[in-house]
């Protein structure tokens, strides 16, 4: 990617009408099994990048391994729900449960965080934190995005920028899925959400690039998470709009993922990224990570 200027807005290009693609995997670091998929989808299959988990079980683990495969785009996946804190408890009393893990009353501590600056403070220490984790592994920042997509939520959207900006993140995931391409691959999908975040998307991707970040034109992966089985990233690419676009996944080599999420298909999604139809069809995009797509200046 050429480089930006800090303020000025930034968009995808892609010359024309071209098509790009970065295709990564969530959770990298939760789980051996997972860093396991991640590696195997890399150099076996199509994906080229994947978010860190720094608090993950495996996290450690995972950073050896992206050394080792520095064609690989890393990433930051910022965790503030329905997972384990970089900082202790006591830090951030306000995120955490009795059992130290965040909070996953996702309304209730969303409202806190809007409406207490106190808990909208305890926020932003452990992003910081994260980042700075991130920071330690000698990895190149890629990309910033948060579990969940919880900085949809306006005051997290705010400090994620911000710490993002600070760090030299490239580019930040804004889940703004493009929802004909997601009817023309399962006509019967629920797209309910998509009316919910959608407008908020939108709104945070204008942030982003009026901040000097890239976000991707769209991004595919909401609609059928957990379940983005070979036949939908087949569906994906055969319909993939012009721009770039980001699909993500949850790769792993056991259904059986500690601190994973109940009912996800792990293995067919790694199974997904290793299908050779898809690997075909995905052969006629240029992919890479954030750091290898050209970005202009709006």
């Amino acid at each position: 990617m050429s480089a930006t200027t800090p303020g000025a807005a930034a968009t995808s290009s892609t010359g024309g009408s071209g098509r790009r693609l970065i295709v990564t995997a969530d959770d990298f670091g939760l789980s051996a099994a997972v860093n396991a998929a991640v590696i195997e989808a890399h150099t076996q299959g199509i994906l080229t990048a994947a978010s860190l988990m720094v608090a993950g079980a495996a996290a450690n683990a995972a950073v050896a391994l992206a050394h080792a495969q520095p064609s690989l785009a890393v990433g930051l996946h910022v965790v503030l729900v329905d997972g384990k804190p970089f900082l202790s408890p006591e830090r951030i009393p306000d995120l955490v449960g009795p059992d130290g893990l965040f909070r996953n009353d996702l309304a209730k501590v969303g409202a806190a965080i809007f409406f207490r600056p106190k808990v909208a403070a305890q926020v932003a220490a452990e992003v910081e934190a994260q980042f700075q984790a991130f920071r330690a592994t000698g990895l190149k920042l890629d990309h910033v995005n948060a579990h969940k997509h919880y900085h949809l939520h306006p005051t997290v959207g705010r400090i994620l920028l911000d710490a993002a900006r600070r760090h030299g993140a490239r580019a930040m995931r804004v889940p703004v899925e493009p929802a004909p391409v997601v009817r023309a691959v399962t006509p019967d999908a629920d797209l309910g959400l998509h009316r919910v975040t959608g407008p908020w998307a939108k709104l945070l991707r204008a942030k982003v690039r009026r901040a000097g970040l890239a976000a991707p034109d769209q991004v595919l992966g909401l609609a059928w998470t957990g379940a983005f089985t070979a036949a939908r990233l087949r569906g994906a690419l055969a319909h993939l709009p012009p721009g770039v676009t980001e699909i993500y996944l949850h790769p792993a080599v056991s259904d059986d993922v500690p601190g994973g999420a109940v009912g996800y298909r792990y293995r067919d999604e790694l199974a997904a990224l290793l299908d050779p139809e898809v690997k075909a069809l995905a052969a006629a995009f240029p992919r890479g990570g954030f750091r290898d797509l050209p970005v202009v200046l709006e």
